[in-house]
């Protein structure tokens, strides 16, 4: 059990709850890739994107996401991480990937917050289409998919485990 593992999806999926929950359950290190960039930058995902914009954001992640090599650690990304080919291929080779998936009638259910989310997105996009958009990349970047839908944030995290190891 050595293998890091590295939760994917869109904004409002669980990947932070559920990435906590999952180390806990492993007895790994937790490393959230926002925090790392909003603590490096000392600044909130929004106010990188209102000040610098949203691709800006995308390329600081990026950086962010391709220096970590952890070992025995889950690793939550922001949902924009896949527009990265060369953080998604970093990813791939230091960890699992794992696809948290959750509908989009979900997702709305779950945000409150879409205009301080710092969500790297153009202004002319709406949620739904960068979830049309991004869950194609989701599916083709993720090792393991799984379905968050209908089971709370502990059950997704022992369903990575069964599927994982």
């Amino acid at each position: 059990m050595d293998k890091n593992i590295t939760l994917i999806g869109m904004p409002g999926a669980g990947k932070s709850t559920v990435g906590v929950i999952l180390a806990k359950i492993l007895s790994f290190e937790f490393i959230d890739t926002d925090i790392l960039i909003q603590t490096k930058y000392k600044m909130s995902l929004q106010d990188i994107v209102d000040r610098y914009g949203y691709m800006r954001l995308r390329e600081i992640e990026e950086e962010v996401t391709c220096s970590i090599n952890p070992t025995r650690s889950v690793i939550s990304t922001g949902g924009s991480v896949v527009y990265s080919e060369k953080s998604m291929n970093h990813l791939r080779n230091i960890s699992i990937v794992v696809f948290l998936d959750v509908s989009f009638d979900n997702l709305l259910k779950r945000i409150k917050n879409f205009k301080t989310r710092g969500l790297a997105k153009s202004k002319d996009q709406t949620f739904y289409d960068l979830y049309i958009e991004r869950n194609r990349l989701y599916k083709k970047y993720a090792q393991i998919t799984v379905d968050c839908n209908d089971i709370n944030q502990e059950q997704v995290a022992e369903n990575i485990v069964k599927l994982a190891f």
